[in-house]
């Protein structure tokens, strides 16, 4: 996994040319006034969404470049704002000290119209939006809605435990539908298979889930306590642990996990400034997944890193038997980074809160 910054560009700043003393090298500005509020990236990682407080910014990760924006000036904040794939209709919500719309409405906007085309409208908050080519998910503090995407009905409503940060995913291969999101209970995680019409719950921690991850196809779950030092994987069709990582000894809050689209790596972002990329074991074969073209998990180049003291597992404590990962990237401590893998073999494309893009 190479650990190589190739490009650093921030997404606003008064003068791109001016010195700045927290540069580690040059960039390129793609937003200049707006301060930004969001950042997604779409099914597929390609692409992602910057919410402002004056709109949002479409943007292509490989290579960077801004794709369209739509600034709707002062009172246009967008908190949340989310693609489908690479096509015309977007999601967004309004947020911010001006939001262009009430907080409690999902948008639904077609580009090629310029106009919203259809709303989602709630008694409380919006915490959180997935889309699909069939659905839309919609994410509040105690609730989830499944609503079918061609006629905007209600299809399944789901309580959940306190969600204030909008926790949830979805698979996005077409034909089947798997969701995730917490359960009733601190440190569960609910994983709805619509195509079987069964639903899983899955004890992944004993504290509460800051965060957590689905493959392309739903069978992999990734999730992370709020102690933030564990990173499990697990089957989501049986609940089973598959493999355990560990961030850290000390505490962290993980901001984002992100798998690769054959499952082979899974990268992990945090407030300590640092994404790590573990090495998955799952065996490929049993989920289906194509990995011919990737390189080899048992390249003696990129070894997993365990513990020399494994040996003594069950005598020493716990942590001396993690497994560790294999690479790692520093950034600004404190600031919030998502992560997802490149469409380049061995890459990742990071996005900072603070308006820079690595990759």
């Amino acid at each position: 996994m190479s650990d190589t910054q190739q490009t650093l560009m921030p997404l606003h700043s008064p003068d791109p040319d001016a010195p700045d003393p927290t540069r580690t090298g040059t960039g390129t500005a793609i937003a200049t006034a707006p301060s930004l509020l969001h950042l997604s990236f779409n099914q597929d990682s390609g692409c992602f969404a910057a919410g402002t407080d004056r709109g949002f910014r479409i943007y292509n990760c490989d290579p960077f470049r801004e794709i369209f924006r739509r600034d709707f000036g002062p009172g246009g904040g967008t908190s949340l704002v989310h693609m489908l794939f690479r096509c015309n209709i977007l999601a967004f919500v309004g947020g911010g000290p001006d939001p262009r719309h009430p907080p409690n409405k999902v948008m639904i906007w077609d580009d090629h119209q310029s106009r919203c085309i259809g709303e989602l409208s709630f008694r409380s908050e919006v915490k959180g939006v997935r889309l699909r080519r069939d659905r839309i998910v919609v994410v509040l503090a105690h609730k989830i809605f499944v609503y079918n995407f061609a006629d905007l009905k209600v299809l399944h409503q789901i309580e959940t435990i306190a969600n204030p940060k909008g926790l949830c995913e979805v698979s996005h291969l077409s034909g089947t539908m798997v969701l995730a999101c917490p359960g009733l209970q601190k440190g569960q995680v609910r994983v709805e298979h619509y195509a079987s019409k069964r639903t899983k719950f899955i004890m992944a921690h004993d504290s509460r889930i800051a965060c957590f991850s689905l493959t392309q196809d739903g069978r992999l779950l990734a999730t992370a306590s709020s102690k933030g030092t564990l990173v499990r994987v697990f089957n989501t069709l049986d609940g089973s642990l598959l493999q355990e990582v560990r961030r850290g000894a000390d505490r962290a809050e993980i901001y984002s996990l992100a798998f690769s689209p054959t499952a082979q790596w899974l990268a992990v972002s945090s407030d300590k400034g640092t994404v790590h990329v573990f090495n998955l074991k799952v065996d490929s074969g049993l989920l289906g997944l194509d990995r011919s073209n990737s390189s080899s998990e048992s390249n003696p180049s990129s070894p997993t890193a365990v513990s020399s003291l494994k040996f003594m597992k069950g005598v020493l404590p716990k942590y001396f038997s993690s497994e560790w990962s294999v690479a790692q990237f520093r950034l600004q401590e404190g600031l919030q980074h998502i992560v997802a893998f490149g469409h380049q073999k061995n890459t990742i494309v990071i996005l900072g809160m603070d308006g820079r893009y690595f990759q």
